[in-house]
């Protein structure tokens, strides 16, 4: 049986796919030839991330194909509703790359009172001419102990978020509409723990009240920030994206930049991908990454052996 991963897998991933008997293809198909190709090549397994989409329109037109993989969480490039008429398995790996989105969360985070993100565009420029300028516009950062970090989506992502919130010493409090409380365990390189419950509190509450907003939300069609939540968060507040695009209303973001409501933030999703919005690419107080919340080694190699487990179990033995 042929699987073909079209966004990649990794090494681990097809290692133990062929230990199991299937045939790995790991070739990137340009979109408009890719049915042709499942077809050709009697593809049963098709593997996407992000830049993949498997609409309807694709499904109808591969009939060989049994399963469509998402290595990671969103599904929104995936027809889920469709293909699961059709019979097809869908799987994802929403656990695999938790820790490192989490991680990038904390660069952005860290990037944003230090100023790095503008720090690292201007010394280049201006480091060896203007150093004692430039130390004096960068030297009012402030730390993150001791503030408080709002997390919008206590799942997996936003548990880790959490840890490493709480891990810092920041207060950190939660909101979730599916979620009345988390219990969070911190652990210690040397396996001691410490546990945490978070309650949801209500939205509003928590804008109100956070230093920080970290995003941890699927699409939800519409934004979920725009202008008038935002002048609901404390003045000089920052706020991260690190979900799916469109979750900000990216010109009230700028808006809210421009105007000092917002100190700065950070962003790895877009609106339009894979070309955002040059105003925000170019923006002095956005800290900018393309989409890489879970592209780390580490987590490649859980979602490779994560989609060959379950890829194992629904293929080959319910046949």
């Amino acid at each position: 049986m042929k699987i073909l991963a079209n966004d990649g897998i990794s090494e681990a991933g097809q290692k133990a796919l062929k230990n199991e008997g299937f045939t790995v293809i790991n070739q990137n198909i340009p979109q408009d030839q890719l049915a042709k190709y499942i077809n050709q090549n009697f593809v049963v397994g098709l593997l996407v991330r992000s830049a993949t989409t498997v609409r309807k329109e694709l499904i109808d037109q591969c009939p060989s194909l049994r399963l469509i993989g998402r290595g990671g969480v969103g599904m929104d490039n995936i027809d889920v509703g469709y293909a699961k008429e059709k019979e097809i398995y869908i799987i994802n790996t929403p656990a695999a790359s938790s820790a490192s989105v989490a991680e990038l969360v904390f660069a952005h985070l860290f990037g944003g009172v230090r100023f790095l993100y503008d720090s690292n565009r201007n010394m280049p420029l201006e480091g060896d001419t203007k150093f004692k300028k430039l130390k004096k516009n960068y030297s009012a950062g402030i730390e993150l102990r001791g503030k408080t970090l709002g997390i919008v989506g206590l799942g997996r992502i936003g548990q880790e978020v959490a840890k490493i919130g709480l891990g810092l010493g920041m207060k950190v409090i939660g909101t979730d509409k599916h979620i009345d409380q988390i219990s969070v365990r911190v652990t210690l390189f040397d396996g001691q723990f410490l546990e945490v419950k978070i309650p949801s509190i209500d939205f509003d509450q928590l804008l109100r009240q956070s230093d920080f907003i970290t995003l941890h939300v699927p699409s939800q069609g519409n934004p979920l920030i725009t202008i008038s939540e935002i002048k609901k968060m404390k003045k000089g507040s920052g706020i991260i994206n690190a979900a799916r695009g469109g979750v900000i209303k990216e010109d009230d973001l700028l808006e809210a930049l421009d105007s000092g409501q917002l100190s700065f933030a950070g962003l790895d999703t877009y609106e339009k991908e894979p070309k955002p919005d040059i105003k925000l690419l170019m923006h002095p107080r956005i800290s900018l990454s393309p989409h890489i919340g879970a592209a780390t080694i580490e987590a490649q190699e859980r979602i490779g052996l994560e989609l060959a487990e379950q890829i194992t179990d629904l293929l080959k033995i319910r046949s």
